[in-house]
């Protein structure tokens, strides 16, 4: 088996290329070539092929045996990976190509994590019945503070590989953790998400007895790390790679207003068997909803779409914004299908009681337009880490 041999300077991918016409479908491919390691001229044949989420696992699990079989194993460990993205709750497959994906990982980045001083150390920390997987890189050069980065709603921690090891070649010192609802917590420990962000933050914290750090969080992170911060002190600075006032509202903020109108109306008259009729109709229609719903009511432990609905409801920066008192960053993408970039109008409202607040909208321009920016990450960890070093 091959094996990644560890290069002086990172470097990423740059681009977004138009390879399905569903949205999510388009995305979840332009993430699987520019984050994840898989190659464009793998996926831009097969791309056409993808109409629903059977179509995915198929044609992504072809990809992976391929890559194998012709040695190429950093992109097998991405098409296998993303493969697991569109499986759902009871498909035995899922757990099958999350193991596949994160064993061939290890194994192919080894020298990262071994030697008499590691790159990167692993550690687990222990939250409630789990323990929450922990890197911690320390940089070469002179140590310009701490980081504490995590991801978001589908989020998997060895994904942020290459960024947690460029802000450690930028002289950051970095914890990268994966928490509740995401990766192996919830696929292996069964540790499912929770709104109170605090709590996982709290027990890598203390473990670690950090103080004065940054906290990045991506997607689903630009509520969590905010929401994180609000109860810790710890926490000097926060950046948030989404704008996520509030999860419900994100979710409807792609819908049209009456749409949005009437879905408020029922929920305010509790009339679970209407919601979860709608949704359940549109989910037959838009693979984007069927997605969602079936995530999230697997990450959520949510029974149903309206038991789903409520749970996103708790994911409010609105109740606990007047607690957030330190610098913060906002990071945003013109055209990012999950998330309105208008709706930061509302979350600016919300921060009343911030030190500073930076607001960047990242755009087409920029091959940095779609959700998490992930056209150009580059450009996206290069303002960061000048924000924080003028902060």
């Amino acid at each position: 088996m091959d094996k990644y041999k560890i290069h002086q300077a990172i470097a990423f991918k740059c681009g977004v290329y138009k390879l399905n016409p569903e949205k999510n479908f388009d995305f979840q491919l332009n993430r699987l070539i520019n984050w994840d390691g898989g190659r464009l001229e793998d996926v831009k044949p097969i791309a056409g092929k993808i109409k629903t989420s059977a179509d995915w696992k198929r044609e992504l699990i072809r990809l992976g045996d391929i890559a194998i079989a012709d040695g190429r194993t950093e992109n097998a460990i991405a098409y296998y990976r993303m493969s697991e993205f569109f499986m759902y709750d009871g498909d035995p497959d899922k757990k099958k190509y999350y193991k596949l994906a994160t064993n061939l990982f290890y194994q192919y980045f080894a020298d990262f994590f071994t030697g008499t001083e590691p790159i990167i150390t692993q550690y687990k920390v222990p939250f409630k019945q789990a323990k929450l997987p922990v890197w911690h890189l320390k940089p070469t050069t002179k140590n310009k503070g701490i980081i504490l980065l995590h991801g978001g709603n589908d989020s998997y921690f060895e994904e942020f590989l290459f960024p947690a090891l460029y802000l450690r070649e930028q002289g950051f010192e970095v914890y990268l953790f994966e928490g509740p609802g995401q990766g192996g917590v919830m696929r292996l420990q069964g540790l499912h998400f929770t709104h109170q962000w605090e709590k996982p933050v709290k027990a890598v914290l203390d473990y670690f007895q950090l103080d004065n750090i940054t906290i990045i969080g991506a997607s689903l992170g630009g509520y969590l790390a905010p929401r994180a911060a609000a109860f810790d002190r710890r926490i000097t600075k926060i950046v948030a790679w989404s704008i996520f006032p509030c999860f419900q509202d994100v979710i409807l903020g792609t819908q049209k207003p009456i749409l949005r109108k009437i879905f408020h109306l029922l929920m305010k008259l509790h009339a679970r068997p209407i919601i979860n009729f709608i949704f359940y109709q549109k989910a037959k229609k838009e693979p984007m909803i069927d997605w969602g719903l079936k995530h999230g009511m697997y990450a959520y432990k949510a029974k149903d779409p309206y038991t789903y609905a409520q749970k996103l409801k708790l994911y409010d920066l609105g109740p606990i914004a007047h607690h957030i008192t330190q610098d913060m960053l906002i990071l945003g993408a013109n055209q990012d299908h999950f998330i309105n970039y208008q709706m930061i109008g509302q979350e600016i409202n919300l921060l009343k009681s911030v030190k500073s607040l930076t607001f960047r909208l990242f755009t087409d321009k920029e091959n940095a337009q779609n959700h998490c920016n992930a056209g150009n990450t580059k450009l996206v960890l290069d303002t960061i880490c000048d924000w924080i070093e003028e902060i």
